[in-house]
């Protein structure tokens, strides 16, 4: 059945391994039938080996799974391509991997197979994928990038999401609340973008929550976004100074992801091994092997000083049934988009956002050739959900005498928000008149919600 096969049908690493099989299977034959001579059992081991031959020759799936196990045991240098004259390797150590790549799907052998790289394949795609007629992008402009946007597109023909986003003022913002540095804010920035990438068409009350919990001086960095681009963001560590690079700040540790909504009965909990140190090419990962997502990710920020001159990032994610060919010209583009950036992929998309670059155009540049269908936009902002009610609720959950502690002591209570760093101060009398007035049982959202409407709180 080898013989026979048509070997241009297979791609390389599959035939070479069934070929194997098959010589494996020969020799198995042949050990068991010398053996069987000297023994009384000739035709049961002669039937076993027949039964050995046929399994590993005969059945196609078995040679198609073993050339996946084959191709995914060489993940520490994906990007391979099996095109008609090479094949190419992307170093592992480059920082464009992940970035510039589509990182590939456990058990999804079409995602390995970027099919022909040729220039024909490549004129084809582009005069079957571009559209008449331009689509109309006044909407979507920022010039100078100006205002925080999230941009979404896909291609003409359906198989690739680009999502783009810019987050200057919105970094900004968050480090006058937490009077951060550059490193910590680079850290901070980097997790906003990827949570507001990766969260981007779910419902605008649903919650994504992205933490880079590590061993590095930094202490941690947390990041909550919803989807109607509401963020919010904290580090541990807000005044690290220069002396350590994004990766040693970090450190060792893991991504853990927490999705949830109010209807659904449970969070949805996701974690993985920090790898990089970079949070973009971590998340990534965690895209791929935790929500089986074949995407490639890239998120930076500029600073100068202490002040944010560029945040921003982008997501091109391969959707169901997407065509060989379209995988392959997207890669391409990818490897357009690094050479118009600079830095070897350091730095992506930054330095193209301070040429004047917004998202609209970076989608551009990513999906030319494939045509781009506008799927929308939003406008990210600062915003936290804490308030003074939500002090007042924490302390009704604690016992009355551990309260009247705090007060004798203190003489009032304080509490300070670690996303918004606002601060909340109650005087005792205050603190024990709103005790004597409570009513309803704190720990029940419906009465605690119920009883702040009546009060006129938040």
């Amino acid at each position: 059945p080898i013989r026979g096969r048509n070997r241009s049908s297979a791609s390389a690493p599959d035939y070479l391994l069934s070929l194997s099989i098959y010589q494996a299977s020969r020799s198995i034959l042949s050990v068991s039938i010398i053996m069987a001579k000297s023994r009384s059992t000739f035709f049961f081991q002669l039937i076993m080996a027949t039964l050995t031959l046929s399994t590993c020759v005969k059945i196609r799936p078995l040679a198609s799974v073993c050339a996946f196990g084959f191709q995914s045991s060489t993940n520490s240098s994906p990007g391979l391509t099996f095109g008609r004259t090479k094949t190419k390797r992307w170093r592992s150590s480059s920082a464009a991997y992940g970035r510039t790549t589509f990182r590939h799907l456990l058990g999804d052998i079409d995602s390995w197979r970027l099919a022909s790289s040729s220039d024909d394949a490549s004129s084809a795609l582009s005069a079957s994928t571009s559209p008449n007629t331009l689509p109309n992008l006044e909407q979507y402009r920022n010039k100078n990038n100006l205002d925080d946007q999230v941009f979404s597109a896909m291609s003409a023909d359906g198989g690739i999401k680009v999502t783009v986003a810019t987050i200057r003022n919105l970094l900004n913002e968050m480090m006058i609340q937490h009077t951060m540095n550059p490193v910590p804010g680079d850290a901070l920035g980097r997790a906003t973008l990827c949570a507001l990438l990766a969260s981007n068409g779910m419902q605008e009350e649903q919650m994504f929550q992205v933490t880079m919990k590590g061993d590095g001086p930094l202490r941690g960095c947390q990041t909550i976004v919803m989807g109607n681009g509401e963020a919010r963001g904290y580090v541990g560590n807000p005044s690290l100074g220069d002396d350590f690079t994004l990766t040693e700040a970090i450190g060792g540790g893991t991504v853990q992801v927490v999705k949830n909504h109010p209807d659904w009965p449970r969070p949805y909990n996701g974690i993985t091994a920090i790898r990089h140190g970079d949070v973009d090419r971590d998340v990534g990962v965690y895209l791929a092997e935790s929500e089986q997502r074949s995407c490639a990710l890239a998120a930076a920020t500029s600073f100068n000083g202490i002040l944010c001159t560029a945040a921003g990032g982008y997501l091109v994610e391969r959707l169901p049934d997407c065509p060989p060919e379209t995988m392959a010209h997207m890669e391409r583009n990818l490897g357009k988009l690094v050479e118009m950036n600079g830095d070897g992929g350091e730095a992506l998309p930054t330095n193209l956002m301070l040429e004047g670059k917004t998202p609209v155009d970076i989608a551009s540049i990513l999906l030319d050739g494939l045509g781009m269908e506008p799927l929308g936009q939003i406008e990210p902002q600062p915003k936290c959900p804490c308030s003074e009610e939500k002090l007042m609720r924490s302390l009704r959950l604690l016992p009355r005498k551990e309260v009247d502690s705090i007060l004798e002591k203190e003489g009032n209570v304080e509490a300070r928000c670690e996303f918004c760093g606002t601060v909340y101060r109650m005087g005792a009398e205050e603190v024990n008149e709103r005790l004597r007035v409570a009513k309803g049982d704190a720990s029940n959202d419906v009465e605690w919600e119920k009883e702040t409407k009546e009060r006129g709180g938040i």
